[in-house]
């Protein structure tokens, strides 16, 4: 038996893109240990490119923004099985078609859609399925490193993802009233997603992020992907509203003599 023993269990994954996806990588070792993987993207155009590459795993459609949709998929699923063991969230968005604006001119309507689709489709979504997750269910989902730090090309998708790791306390306290579902998030450094690459200066972000690394290599989608199926598997069953932050060691390392160096003495 495996360590994980996820052999047979059922996970219903949300937000695979493309194969850089850090959900594709997540459903994808799910697979590699035999579990069963079910997936949920935004659009019928989606799942036309996601079927693609998912070999014969089931893939439904979900726009999360629409209440209907989230209920629509419930049911699908629950004709389709009994039970599933988990849920993998890899939601996030905001709106920069127009570019990166200060802070303090952040649109309404752009932060509450921010808001909607990467904290509250969390909450619908638990609603919808605590009848279908196993009661020793684990629920999953994708964060940052950290929310304290005001990087101005991620705007207010920071305090987004602050809402959702806060949302994990609130998910796991009323969950616990009826089942021992538990609910944490893998809170990633800076990685190489088609998502991430929206963003503007992005680029120069993450070359800047690999530098602080202990390791002087940055995380990888694949690291991610493994921790967030330990926080799946049954092995995790101590951790419960918790944000596993990965890194690879650049929150302790702003001052690395080298990078001073280079700051205080470019060449």
């Amino acid at each position: 038996m495996s360590f994980l023993n996820l052999q047979g269990k059922t996970f219903l994954v949300f937000g695979v893109a493309n194969k850089k996806s850090v959900a594709y990588h997540i459903g994808k070792v799910l697979a590699e240990e035999g579990a069963e993987v079910l997936y949920s993207v935004r659009s019928d155009e989606r799942k036309q490119s996601v079927t693609k590459f998912v070999g014969a795993a089931p893939v439904y459609v979900c726009d999360v923004e629409k209440s209907d949709d989230i209920g629509r998929l419930r049911e699908q699923v629950g004709q389709d099985r009994k039970k599933i063991h988990g849920i993998v969230h890899s939601i996030a968005f905001a709106n920069f078609a127009n570019g990166v604006k200060p802070f303090h001119e952040t649109g309404k309507a752009d932060f509450l859609q921010s808001i909607d689709i990467t904290c509250f489709s969390l909450i619908q979504l638990a609603n919808a399925f605590k009848d279908l997750l196993d009661k020793q269910a684990s629920v999953v989902t994708v964060s940052i490193s950290t929310t304290r730090m005001a990087a101005e090309n991620y705007g207010y998708m920071a305090p987004a993802k602050a809402a959702l790791d806060s949302s994990l306390c609130f998910l796991a306290k009323s969950f616990s009233a009826f089942s021992q579902i538990r609910f944490n998030s893998v809170n990633a450094g800076l990685l190489k997603t088609s998502a991430s690459a929206g963003i503007p200066g992005y680029v120069d972000s993450y070359l800047y992020a690999e530098e602080l690394t202990l390791r002087k290599k940055a995380l990888t989608t694949k690291e991610v992907a493994n921790a967030a199926v330990f926080l799946l598997s049954e092995r995790s069953s101590g951790i419960n509203a918790q944000g596993i932050v990965l890194d690879a060691g650049m929150s302790i390392n702003y001052f690395d003599r080298d990078m001073v160096k280079k700051a205080m003495k470019p060449e």
